[in-house]
């Protein structure tokens, strides 16, 4: 039966459909490429003093070529199967033997040369992993995988981009460059060569200023802690992100829209209880 509803037709778009042939256009690759952040605890001596919190992204060293031998962000080929963000979820669970509670995307990195293979375009995602102490295992095209600690920061009376990444063995430097914004989104470009592979660095710094703008508003500051935790904890956790000091009055006053108190305490040396809280329903 011929099936008609105004200018369509199914018979004739099935026959359309059985002699396309999609090959006579272009099919770039596509990747998902995931900056994978937590926070991890420095045990200090001092009893009297909280642990130090470090923010931290997690860094593949690349096994194969291209860049082999270069540290790089988790990612991998899209398959013909999956959506680009269950590429990514995919991606984050084989490098981290974790699924994080969400990703956030970051951007479509599209640049014609960003990869020495050929033409692929990248989507970026933000995730967060609860605990710095899960393992950083590398999936197949990983000689090893390592946690970094991270500081991105403006070099003063400059236009340039400090992004430092290190751990007990390696420091890594890159400057960049902010070439565009948009919707509160950034963009960046290296200067001079990369110590990262691709353009992980501009990926990586796009991806930090996209979690210092959400945590600003403490939209994702609650996926960095467990279920209840102290206002000492939360505090922490954002300046942390932010790489700033709040005074804590100021911040105690913003966090009670958005915590409410439980009847339980914690206790630790040297320490009074402190109540724990929990975000609100």
């Amino acid at each position: 039966m011929n099936k008609t509803i105004g200018q369509y037709n199914a018979d004739e778009e099935k026959s359309f459909l059985d002699n396309y042939d999609i090959t006579k256009f272009d099919r770039p690759s596509v990747t998902t490429d995931i900056a994978v952040f937590t926070i991890r605890s420095e045990i200090t001596e001092n009893y009297r003093r909280d642990d130090i919190k470090q923010l931290s992204v997690l860094l593949i060293n690349r096994a194969e070529h291209p860049y082999k031998g270069y540290w790089a962000l988790p990612g991998g080929f899209l398959r013909m199967e999956e959506t680009v963000e269950e590429c990514a979820f995919r991606e984050t669970l084989e490098e981290t033997g974790a699924v994080p509670n969400a990703i956030m995307p970051v951007g479509i990195f599209s640049e014609t040369d960003r990869d020495p293979r050929g033409r692929v375009i990248s989507n970026a995602y933000v995730s967060v992993i609860l605990d710095g102490s899960i393992s950083a295992c590398g999936g197949s095209d990983a000689a090893q995988a390592r946690w970094f600690d991270v500081d991105f920061t403006k070099e003063p009376d400059s236009s340039t981009y400090l992004l430092e990444l290190k751990n007990d063995e390696e420091k890594i430097k890159v400057e960049l460059e902010e070439i565009s914004s948009a919707f509160g989104f950034f963009r960046y470009r290296t200067i001079g060569e990369s110590a990262l592979a691709f353009d992980h660095a501009a990926i990586l710094a796009s991806g930090l200023s996209a979690l210092r703008r959400c945590t600003g508003d403490m939209d994702i500051v609650f996926d960095f802690l467990p279920e209840k935790f102290t206002l000492s904890e939360l505090q922490c956790v954002q300046e942390t992100i932010l790489n700033v000091s709040l005074l804590s009055a100021n911040f105690r006053r913003k966090a009670a829209e958005y915590v409410e108190e439980t009847d339980e305490f914690i206790t630790g040396a040297g320490h009074r209880p402190a109540r724990l809280y929990r975000r609100k329903k």
